[in-house]
Order: C-alpha cells, then sequence, then structure tokens
C-alpha cells in the first residue's frame, strides 16, 4: 500500500489531506516541520511527499533542493503562492506537480494517484543499446560511450524518451508529459533547464558531441549522428 509523507504546518489542511488520501487506500504520515521531514525521509521509505512550500523552519523549495541529494521520491508541492515563476522552480528542482491553495483534497488525491502511476517501476527488461548510449531501465541507469552519467530521475526520463525514438522531434509538453509530471501543470519551459543540465554532463564525458538537437519552435530530438 502505497505510503504518503505530508509535509504541512496547517493542521486544518493537513486532516483533509489525510482523510482524502486515506479514503483512497493510502497509508498516511503527517509531520509539520521541513527539518523532521528530511530525518523521517532519510531513514523511512516513502512513495510520495506533499510538501508545503511556507513551512516554518525550512521553505519547502530548500526541502526538495536537499531531498534531492539522497532520494528521488516523487514530491508534490502545496502553497498559497501562484505566479508562474515559483511553480516553474518547482518543477525545476525536482518537483513531479504543484498544486496551489485553496485546492480540493479530491484533485490531490487524483494527482498522487497519477504521479504513482507514471512512476511504477516496470517489468524487468534487459539494457537497451542505442549508439552510445546503454539504457538499464530497471536500474535507473544510462552510461554513455561506457561511462555511467550522474542523472536525476527527470534526467533519466528524459534521455530515456529521446533515446527510445532516435530522430523524433518532442515537444517540450510531450517530454514534460514524458517525466511524469501533470500534463495540465504547463510548464514546458523547465524542460529547457533539463536538456541543459543533460547536455552539461554528456560533454563531460564527449566534449564535441551534440546526441541533443534543438529544433526552434518545436522541441528537441535525439540524434545518433551526432552521438
Amino acid at each position: 500500500m502505497p505510503y504518503i509523507l505530508i509535509v504541512e504546518d496547517e493542521a486544518a489542511i493537513a486532516d483533509t489531506l489525510v482523510y482524502a488520501l486515506q479514503a483512497e487506500g493510502f497509508t498516511t504520515c503527517w509531520l509539520g516541520l521541513g527539518g523532521v521531514a528530511l530525518e523521517r525521509l532519510a531513514g523511512e521509505p516513502f512513495d510520495l511527499v506533499i510538501l508545503d512550500v511556507g513551512l516554518p523552519d525550512i521553505g519547502g523549495f530548500e526541502v526538495c533542493k536537499r531531498l534531492r541529494r539522497f532520494s528521488e521520491v516523487p514530491v508534490i508541492f502545496l502553497t498559497a503562492r501562484s505566479e508562474e515563476i515559483d511553480r516553474v522552480v518547482g518543477l525545476e528542482i525536482g518537483a513531479d506537480d504543484y498544486v496551489v491553495k485553496p485546492f480540493s483534497p479530491r484533485e490531490v488525491a487524483a494527482r498522487v494517484k497519477a504521479i504513482l502511476k507514471r512512476t511504477a517501476p516496470r517489468e524487468s527488461a534487459a539494457p537497451a543499446a542505442s549508439g552510445p548510449f546503454q539504457v538499464d531501465s530497471e536500474r535507473v541507469q544510462i552510461h554513455y560511450h561506457g561511462q555511467l552519467l550522474s542523472l536525476t530521475r527527470h534526467e533519466f526520463r528524459l534521455l530515456q524518451n529521446l533515446l527510445a525514438q532516435p530522430e523524433r522531434v518532442f515537444s517540450r509538453e510531450q517530454l514534460l508529459d514524458g517525466l511524469g509530471v501533470a500534463a495540465d501543470v504547463g510548464y514546458e519551459r523547465s524542460i529547457d533547464s533539463h536538456v541543459k543540465s543533460l547536455r552539461a554532463k554528456l560533454r563531460q564525458v564527449a566534449a564535441e558531441a551534440e546526441p541533443i538537437q534543438t529544433h526552434r519552435g518545436l522541441g528537441y530530438s535525439y540524434s545518433p549522428r551526432h552521438a
């Protein structure tokens, strides 16, 4: 049964989330401080974290940054702020979704189910080769020219999707959806940051190669000819 951690300092909000998630069959844990949540996450396996941005001790964005140093557990941000820049920042630092208060607890539960479905491990398969890339989906690893790449979960999924269909041009929206981020979030420009980070890591292995091609006004593709 999926185990959901709720990090929210307002008891009334936390209570409604606990009720809605337990009604859907999830097990929940509620904490009110970011520091305590990080300690708990370091020692206990959770399937997803619902994280308030405005915590009293450590801001939710900072909690997520620290969390990403040791875990790729899916994260949904809760916030009273609706500015686009806040949403983009949240997604770029590794969140999977972003819900603005006030919200429907049922909607949050639906988003939790959708993310867990997208991030569920697939059936084991032998590592697949695509030119100089070796993709091991079971271990969530990609080797490039024989070297293991140090990738975040979003970077892994982005590169995996590009490698699966060489030369296909993916729009930012399609790539965002492939990361497991809710399609209605609509902040496709966060893909640019992930691509920039990916390219930097690939150039550390092969400085002259450009396997990820930019198609202005369209999106990105993987080109074996440039790998």
